[in-house]
């Protein structure tokens, strides 16, 4: 097989076309933090009408040179209109970070020189085998669960003999692992591969492998444990991406289960279970925990190796310090490690618990520099060799002829993590958590009830880990192709282009015009990301989100996503194109979507692969998945304590794919539609606040797959939600949420934004009119600022003033002074909060918890100032109001 795809690639090969005269309408492409050579996914969006096919869209650098790229029609304006409204563009960059992309109907592109070439056979027997050019590899289905066989043309000649091979997967079936911990020890897992798919994007410069597969054990108390492989193959190259998303399935503690459901999301009203518990310790005693997880290949390269990394000098929190490579000879059997540690479990205290002074803390947030401690240590066997704080996270192999280099994304701040060099056994370990760093326990600190609860939800918790492999003939180049993920380029489009796309409404980019509103928004976005960075918001299962709220100088409270922050950012993203905005927006849509849902026990999907019809029934034997699939956690004290009916949002997920073609994060937002699907919380799923937000998260997974089961879902949501107005005098939600002004006025808008729906329209309008008139004053300010974006809405479906005015005087609060510093000038959240304050003109609450203050998190400003402020900017802009 390796020889026909040799000869394949060898047919395939085309020269360039000559490039055609016509010219198209252009737009500008940045990317920042610019490498040369990386592999550069955009996602752009279209005005309505404006492309009709992706075929006519080419790529050029700033001075004219056409380079070939890559494109993949996402999603359409429809069913209103047939073009496209979002493109994904690949290309390799080039020295310059600046590009034009050219489109239009006399645009014709250039064709790749190098293309990708590959065979995928899910027969019981079979695999997929892929060429690049540069490397041809294999995955076997009954191989070892990662990589069998990677072969490196050394000599460039198109084949791949036996002694190009470079690196194979261990056996026993442990090319990646996941291993489990209780009280019988360790349990080591073996990996099976099901299944493996091309995704949406694949081309011939890129590929995407979807690989699927199950971690089995050898004890029958540990259930299986599914998991997925993103492999990303690109033309020519001879390194690869990897995505590893693993599923914890173990039992998380000890505590006596109860028969029956927590009232907060029961299906039934016969069998409820007490959440009088809190003197069963078993609670805080640990089951199962993870031992291990990692991806390892065996090296074939000659003996005694060199293996090299660098260590960043100086103080973890500096950006911007310098690296120090760290060169090791293996010439014995001795192992060589990298490990990156962090500071131990953290108890977290609860709001409620500070309310009534039972903390267990009671230093302010960050005090101690002790829960701060980060090492990064280099081993030789049990020999510390160099040691610093943080690590860059990436390790290199070579023989001095061939080698290979390994490096994983967000080393330190998804800490702990390891790379290993087992000489004895000639393996590359990439370990997500290094069995040496100690278990992983999801037992709870505390038997305290959170958010009304007194659970444990940590089985069917995942988690993502990105990876580089790269396989080369000792170049001197591995650093430059590491940061090809370990530090990422950044593409964008100008945030004028994004915001008069209107895929999200009428949104204004970022700008100095109205800096009173401007600092409204970037001054708490600086706060959520100086304070993720200092507290810090750092760890495997924490990176990506953030604490709710500052209260007596200390955060509390996870904010698991509510209401849609990782949207907030990637909106951030467009109105700036700042990279940091797109890299915590990343981390929280993929924090949200791994550690805040519920993806365990979810039955496998049938594909029908198997000729022999009883697979079919074997298939229909395996057990159902809970009904509990797709539903979000609760913010609370931890991120597995806490469920709810309707707390997740899937909107920024929509984004995350849109924006950065995260495969996942479309993959979780079905597993969510499925459930809305199945409506197990009865007339329960159609009121009130679940009603509201599943409209809105709805209406952005049908856009982006426009499949008629969410459609259908849709619509009856949609009428139901008209139907209620009626009866509520106007009003589009019921009073006790008025917080949900944005869920309601959003899913409504792009509703008929895509279909054309005048009853919706007419109901936007009846709604503004009503919020005019009668205030929602439910949650406060909460209630009351949410309303600036449906009186906005208002004034643009009817043109009367009154609602611009309207929104523009209760926005007035919003209005904010400046800082005196900038963040990094700040020595402490104390600090910081207090200037916030200072400048702020925010009322305080009438008898509670300020909880909208200007020194607090994302969760509340999101109903009162991320949904309302990009989108009044805009009319203030337009209608030339100072």
């Amino acid at each position: 097989m390796r020889i026909l795809i040799t000869v394949l690639l060898a047919s395939l090969l085309l020269q360039s076309c000559t490039e055609t005269e016509i010219s198209g309408k252009q737009l500008s492409i940045t990317v920042e933090n610019n490498k040369k050579g990386a592999p550069i996914t955009l996602g752009i969006p279209f005005p309505k009408g404006e492309l009709k096919s992706v075929d006519h869209i080419r790529l050029l650098t700033s001075d004219g040179l056409e380079i070939p790229c890559q494109t993949t029609q996402v999603s359409t304006w429809g069913p209103i209109d047939d073009s496209i409204k979002w493109v994904w563009v690949f290309f390799f960059s080039e020295d310059t970070s600046d590009y034009v992309l050219e489109y239009g109907e006399g645009v014709v592109p250039i064709l790749p020189k190098e293309k990708i070439v590959s065979a995928n056979n899910m027969r019981p027997s079979g695999g997929i085998e892929v060429n690049t050019g540069a490397i041809s590899f294999n995955i076997h289905k009954k191989g070892n669960g990662f990589l069998d066989e990677v072969f490196l043309d050394s000599d460039h000649d198109g084949e791949y003999t036996e002694q190009e091979l470079i690196a194979s997967s261990p056996e026993k079936h442990r090319g990646s692992f996941l291993d489990l911990l209780d009280d019988a020890g360790i349990d080591a897992s073996k990996a099976v591969i099901n299944e493996v798919f091309r995704e949406k994007g694949s081309g011939p410069m890129h590929t995407i492998f979807r690989i699927e597969g199950t971690y089995t054990y050898s004890r029958e108390d540990n259930n299986l444990s599914p998991f997925t492989i993103w492999l990303h193959a690109y033309a020519g190259k001879s390194y690869v991406k990897v995505l590893h998303t693993m599923t914890y399935t173990g039992i998380p503690d000890k505590h006596k289960p109860q028969e029956g459901e927590h009232a907060n999301i029961a299906t039934q009203n016969k069998k409820i279970i007490s959440e009088n518990t809190e003197d069963d310790q078993g609670w805080t005693q640990p089951n199962d925990q993870i031992a291990g997880i990692g991806l390892q290949l065996r090296y074939h390269l000659d003996d005694n190796v060199n293996v090299s990394m660098p260590l960043y000098e100086g103080f973890w929190k500096n950006d911007d310090a310098n690296t120090e490579i760290q060169e090791i000879t293996v010439e014995d059997q001795t192992p060589v490690q990298l490990l990156q540690k962090g500071p131990g479990y953290r108890k977290s205290t609860s709001l409620r618990s500070m309310y009534l002074n039972r903390s267990e803390e009671t230093k302010p947030s960050g005090a101690s520099d002790s829960i701060q401690k980060f090492e990064a240590i280099v081993f030789k066997g049990e020999d510390s060799l160099a040691k610093s704080q943080r690590a860059k996270g990436w390790m290199n192999i070579t023989d001095g002829k061939r080698g290979i280099g390994v490096g994983i994304k967000n080393f330190m701040k998804e800490y702990p993590k390891g790379i290993k060099v087992d000489p004895v056994n000639n393996i590359l370990l990439g370990s997500i958590w290094p069995e040496e760093n100690g278990p992983m326990s999801f037992a709870r600190h505390n038997t305290e009830p959170d958010g009304g609860m007194l659970g444990n939800f940590a089985q069917g918790i995942t988690k993502t880990t990105e990876f580089i492999y790269y396989f080369h003939d000792n170049n001197g180049d591995v650093a430059e192709k590491m940061d090809y993920v370990v530090e990422n380029p950044v593409a964008h489009t100008t945030p004028e282009w994004y915001a008069n796309s209107k895929v999200y409404g009428n949104m204004a980019p970022a700008s100095e015009v109205h800096p009173e509103f401007e600092n409204a928004l970037q001054y708490r976005f600086q706060w959520w990301a100086y304070n993720q960075k200092n507290e810090p918001w750092y760890g495997m299962f924490n990176y990506g989100d953030g604490k709710s709220y500052f209260y007596n100088g200390k955060w509390v409270q996870w904010t698991n996503n509510e209401p849609t922050v990782d949207f907030m950012l990637w909106t951030n993203f467009m109105r700036t194109g700042q990279p940091k905005y797109f890299e915590l927006a990343k981390a929280m849509s993929r924090h949200t979507m791994d550690v805040d849902n519920i993806h365990w026990p979810k039955k496998r999907t049938y594909y029908g692969e198997i000729n022999d019809a009883i697979d079919f029934w074997d298939y229909e034997d395996e057990p159902e998945s809970t009904p509990y699939l797709g539903i979000g956690r609760r913010h609370a004290n931890e991120h597995w304590y806490a469920l709810l009916s309707a707390h997740v949002w899937i909107q920024g997920w929509i984004a995350d794919y849109y924006l950065s073609a995260d495969h996942r994060a479309l993959e979780v937002a079905k597993m969510t539609g499925d459930t809305y699907i199945k409506r197990i919380w009865g007339e329960h799923d159609l009121r009130g606040r679940r009603l509201y937000l599943s409209v809105l998260n709805l209406v952005e997974l049908y856009d982006a797959t426009k499949l008629k089961k969410y459609k259908d879902e849709l619509d009856e949501r949609v009428r139901l939600m008209l139907e209620f107005q009626e009866r509520q005098g106007g009003n589009l939600l019921l009073d006790r949420y008025g917080y949900s002004q944005t869920y309601v006025a959003q899913g409504l808008y792009k509703y008929q934004q895509i279909t054309g729906d005048e009853d919706v329209r007419k109901a936007l309008l009846k709604h503004a009119r009503w919020v005019r008139d009668v205030p929602p004053l439910n949650h406060e300010m909460e209630s009351y600022l949410a309303t600036i974006y449906p009186l906005l809405l208002g004034y643009e479906i009817s043109g009367e003033r009154v609602y611009l005015d309207e929104a523009l005087a209760r926005a007035e609060v919003l209005k904010i002074g400046e800082l005196p510093k900038k963040p990094e000038a700040y020595e402490s959240a104390a600090a910081y909060s207090e200037d916030l304050l200072k400048i702020s003109n925010l009322p305080m609450s009438k008898g509670r918890f300020t909880n909208w203050q200007t020194n607090q998190g994302l969760r509340v400003f999101g109903w009162t100032h991320a949904y309302n402020i990009p989108y009044l900017l805009y009319w203030m802009d337009k209608e030339n109001i100072d």
